[in-house]
């Protein structure tokens, strides 16, 4: 979504032909989820424009779109699966995870189908799965026969932390129309692989949102003191100042680990001058 409106002219320029709005959200982020594509699948020039734009080492985490898992629910995609891998392989080693994120209703009963899905990629995409079903999280048995289902293939699980964001009652009209759409898991913070991935959902009061990741901060040090390479998202339900806030999380983060490399320098909103 690195063409939010809210971030025109305040946080990337404005107007940018459609050739350079990623490159210049590059500057703000080293990842992007790529939602657009779970509602179609992007033409393959598209994509390549997408790998111009972007250093190598730029993280695209693609969400798979809508018909494999919501429609067919992972059954009988082989053509619109096709489709999609041709379209994002100018990414290349940009193409950090396919993120198959699943419906409410995928319950534990259909792990057989997510496991015969999963053997089927191709071995050089990783992927990573965002189950929303509460029997996920309820039940210790079902967890472990997805996360059993995981391991096997080397996928990772998603959590989407939504536990602030619920934590009280909304406060705005962004807040109230999430409130009704996303969904009430309860937090995970285990990681089942070496490139682990967080969503996270704050308020749109910036302390609030900030307030709510302390835990993480702990949860991501560790993980890159363990060798792990995370890459985290940070989500308000209205987005305006998401790129603000990521970085803000990154240098929070760095504190703990000084190593870890700093993100890029925006580019300037307004051509720099003399006077």
């Amino acid at each position: 979504m690195w063409t939010h409106r809210a971030w025109q002219a305040r946080l990337l320029a404005h107007p940018l032909p459609a050739e350079e709005r990623l490159r210049h959200y590059a500057g703000w982020c080293d990842a992007v989820e790529g939602n657009t594509t779970f509602y179609a699948t992007p033409a393959r020039e598209t994509v390549a424009s997408w790998a111009r734009q972007t250093d190598p080492d730029f993280r695209f985490v693609v969400k798979l779109p809508k018909v494999v898992t919501h429609d067919r629910r992972l059954t009988d995609v082989t053509e619109p699966m096709r489709a999609f891998l041709d379209a994002i392989e100018p990414l290349g080693p940009r193409a950090h995870a396919l993120w198959v994120q699943l419906p409410g209703s995928f319950a534990p009963t259909d792990v057989p189908t997510l496991a015969r899905f999963l053997r089927r990629l191709p071995a050089a995409h990783r992927s990573a799965v965002e189950v929303r079903h509460p029997g996920f999280f309820t039940d210790t048995r079902a967890a472990r026969s997805l996360e059993a289902v995981l391991a096997e293939v080397g996928a990772e699980w998603v959590p989407f932390d939504t536990t602030a964001f619920f934590a009280s009652p909304p406060t705005s009209d962004a807040e109230r129309d999430a409130w009704t759409k996303k969904p009430r898991t309860p937090l995970r913070t285990a990681a089942l692989t070496d490139r682990p991935i967080v969503r996270y959902l704050g308020r749109d009061d910036p302390a609030r949102t900030v307030d709510g990741w302390r835990r993480w901060l702990d949860v991501v040090a560790g993980w890159l003191r363990e060798g792990r390479s995370p890459t985290v998202f940070i989500h308000t339900p209205d987005n305006a100042d998401a790129p603000t806030l990521a970085r803000r999380f990154h240098d929070e983060v760095r504190d703990r680990v000084p190593e870890l490399e700093p993100l890029p320098r925006p580019i300037p909103v307004e051509p720099t001058t003399l006077f």
